[in-house]
């Protein structure tokens, strides 16, 4: 697992790749930390190079979420394998998440 962060048009792009489990969780968590204590406004997430995702994975993005939500902040989630995106749906996540199909679109349309 690792997470990448390159800043674009003035939000951070974050690449995570691997999978989002109960043993990469606390180290997704651990790189986010950094971003929320500068309390950067807008981030993407891209997830085109996640393979799986548990349920430690996904109550991490909720806190990721929850914490941005905490001050203001905007996360998106973008290119998420159709298995990903599946799950996002059958736990009615999506309906928590802004979910955009590729990066392009969710770091243009960024208001």
């Amino acid at each position: 697992m690792s997470v990448k962060v390159e800043n674009k048009n003035g939000l951070a792009v974050c690449y995570v790749e691997g999978e989002i489990d109960i043993n990469s969780s606390p180290a997704i968590k651990k790189s986010f930390d950094k971003l929320i204590a500068a309390k950067t406004q807008k981030i993407v997430i891209n997830l085109s190079r996640v393979t799986y995702v548990d349920s430690s994975g996904l109550a991490t993005l909720v806190e990721i979420l929850k914490n941005m939500k905490s001050y203001g902040g905007r996360l998106r989630l973008t290119n998420l394998s159709s298995k990903v995106k599946s799950l996002f749906e059958i736990t009615k996540l999506e309906k928590l998440f802004e979910i955009m199909a590729d990066e392009t679109d969710a770091v243009s349309t960024f208001v």
